[in-house]
């Protein structure tokens, strides 16, 4: 027995290395052996056209509810630096692009039907968030909504200042509704109501096209109320992110769920006509390590 024992110890001191170097082996294949593809989502989504915008500065009607001794008056304009290139949809999402979204069971069906060629319409920024969220899954890329300072800076020329100008006399209310009055009324001569087919109103001169038409478009920005002393300064501020900035022919601040603004929701004036969205590509950080090393 005492020879035995000693023979199968002298078997395992000699296959000891021999198994050693099996483990060895197997733990640098493992190091070796290509990487499994990443489980990425279906890449048959069609990607978007879009503007690169190259960087900039603009002036800016500040966003949100100005108030000067709890008297409404102007936001403040000032110079706004767009410091890096905005890669932006050269149109607004279409009927088609959204049913894609809809079928996948990402998106909520609109309220409005549209036509194929049309722009989407009678969506929420909460539909236009999911949209967003469904396309950067989709691709592998990273899409938002813009802010109302990316939009005003991508809408160029057609972007519009529409300051009453009455913010000198805050003192005389009176001034400010009839100002406010006159273009109420200017707004609601200009109405239009119904989709047009995209390219209906043509290019600006970054090549956006129907920018400003007549579709409202979703901002990521959140509406705020704003209360400023006697130079302009900043004395506090109420962000509300259930309503969020409109950009169209005219701002707009609407809540977060509303898809019809005629039916309610806009905070105050000639609500817009018609509520839909185009998105901006965020350029992606590791791709930017990458050029980097």
């Amino acid at each position: 027995m005492a020879a035995q024992a000693v023979r199968t110890k002298d078997v395992t001191l000699l296959l000891l290395p021999a198994i050693l170097l099996t483990v060895a082996l197997g733990a640098l294949a493992v190091q070796l052996a290509p990487p499994l593809p990443a489980l990425l989502p279906p890449s048959d989504v069609a990607l978007p056209a879009t503007v690169t915008l190259p960087p900039g500065t603009f002036n800016y009607r500040a966003d949100g509810h100005f108030l000067r001794d709890n008297v409404p008056v102007d936001p403040p304009v000032g110079a706004v630096t767009q410091a890096v290139p905005l890669e932006i949809m050269q149109y607004q999402v279409s009927v088609e692009d959204y049913a894609r979204c809809v079928a996948d069971g990402a998106c909520a069906p609109t309220v409005q039907a549209g036509l194929d060629g049309q722009p989407v319409t009678g969506v929420s920024y909460q539909d236009a968030a999911a949209y967003a969220g469904w396309l950067s899954a989709a691709s592998g890329q990273t899409w938002t909504l813009p802010t109302a300072p990316e939009w005003a800076y991508a809408a160029a020329e057609r972007y519009t200042d529409e300051a009453l100008g009455t913010s000198d006399d805050a003192g005389n209310p009176a001034l400010r509704w009839i100002a406010n009055y006159r273009q109420e009324a200017a707004r609601n001569r200009t109405a239009d109501p119904y989709p047009k087919p995209l390219g209906t109103f043509g290019a600006n001169s970054f090549g956006l096209m129907d920018i400003a038409g007549n579709v409202w478009e979703w901002t990521d920005t959140c509406h705020r109320r704003v209360h400023v002393n006697a130079v302009g300064d900043i004395l506090s501020e109420q962000p509300a992110c259930t309503i969020r900035v409109l950009e169209g022919k005219h701002r707009a601040a609407t809540s977060f769920f509303i898809r019809d603004a005629k039916s309610g929701g806009c905070s105050v004036g000639i609500p817009p006509d018609n509520l839909g969205f185009r998105l901006v590509r965020r350029p992606d950080e590791k791709a930017g390590w990458m050029d980097w090393l």
